[in-house]
């Protein structure tokens, strides 16, 4: 087994250790699958075979604004992160099988584009990098929409954005705002837009002479995790979905807040990303928005419990995250 394939499946094992604890406190599906059923009532399916996932038809119409060369190969060929982070997008139980909320949204966009999906993985930064050569159409998984990414890239929105803070479920102490955060370690991924906000809140804290907030990077969530329950981080903050699904699963943690993933500048949006010149984003906004308008968008957001994150709207390009001052 190589390196790689090891990383992966400690990366999967871990995830599944999380999701045996909610197995015994909440139960498996009522067919005793791979499923498991959540606090809040929702069934999520872990399996490889993704049974229940929504498909949609082609709209010829919308299909025929794909580009000729793109409908001459027949796949739409979409990139995006994996690892433990359901219900986003992450490993099924055979350690091979990406599925999750971001693989249905992709599915449901090739399906009404008359498209057959073909779902890579890669790491966070080389997804820009595999959008960047053209070697992908495009990149769903949990992006946001920033000003800064707008200078290179197109973007077709389909989810709200917002961030939790999750904390140890024996933490004492409350987040009232930035502030709170003073002098405390927090974990959170390099590159994204989570970083953005908490590098923004420190800088503002040190201008007021408040201690600097210790911010920690690892490699994998499963890594983010562990620092919480060996006591090594105070808190993380992350995508809203995945730390609403890991504190009702793991029961270890607690999420404190949710704020905007663009923190107190605008309500930032989750976006489909392609380059902007290969001529699909005004097909994937309408193939969303035809999704949205006839109940095949609610179903995905339902099957995966997303409903806080619902928009009644595809835009294409709106207000990002600002840029990073300096």
């Amino acid at each position: 087994m190589s390196l790689k394939s090891r990383r992966r499946r400690v990366t999967a094992l871990a995830a599944l250790t999380a999701l045996s604890l909610l197995a015994g406190a909440c139960g498996k599906g009522d067919d005793g699958d791979a499923s498991v059923r959540t606090a809040n009532g929702t069934t999520y399916d872990l399996s490889p075979e993704q049974s229940g996932r929504v498909h949609a038809t082609k709209v010829d119409a919308i299909a025929a604004q794909v580009p000729q060369a793109i409908r001459d190969r027949g796949t739409l060929i979409v990139t995006g992160a994996a690892g433990a982070a359901p219900p986003l997008r992450f490993y099924a139980t055979d350690d091979r099988t990406v599925v999750g909320s971001e693989i249905d949204f992709a599915t449901v966009i090739a399906d009404i584009l008359g498209l057959k999906l073909d779902a890579r993985v890669a790491d966070w930064a080389q997804n820009f990098v595999k959008v960047d050569s053209g070697e992908v159409d495009a990149f769903i998984s949990n992006v946001t929409v920033t000003e800064e990414r707008k200078e290179k890239y197109d973007f077709a929105t389909y989810r709200l954005d917002n961030i939790a803070l999750e904390v140890p479920k024996d933490a004492t102490w409350t987040f009232a705002d930035r502030k709170s955060l003073a002098g405390k370690k927090i974990g959170v991924g390099s590159g994204t837009n989570q970083e953005q906000v908490l590098v923004s809140w420190n800088d503002a804290n040190l201008a007021e002479g408040l201690p600097k907030i210790e911010i920690q990077y690892f490699q994998q969530v499963t890594d983010y995790y562990l620092g919480l329950s060996s006591g090594r981080l105070d808190g993380y903050l992350g995508p809203n979905p995945s730390a609403q699904y890991h504190s009702a699963t793991a029961g270890q943690t607690k999420v404190v807040t949710t704020v905007s993933g663009a923190g107190d500048a605008l309500q930032a949006e989750i976006a489909a990303l392609t380059r902007k010149d290969n001529g699909l984003i005004k097909a994937f906004q309408q193939a969303i928005q035809y999704a949205i308008d006839n109940g095949i968008y609610q179903k995905v957001i339902d099957r995966w419990g997303l409903s806080s994150e619902v928009v009644k709207q595809s835009r294409i390009n709106p207000a990002g995250l600002p840029k990073k001052k300096g």
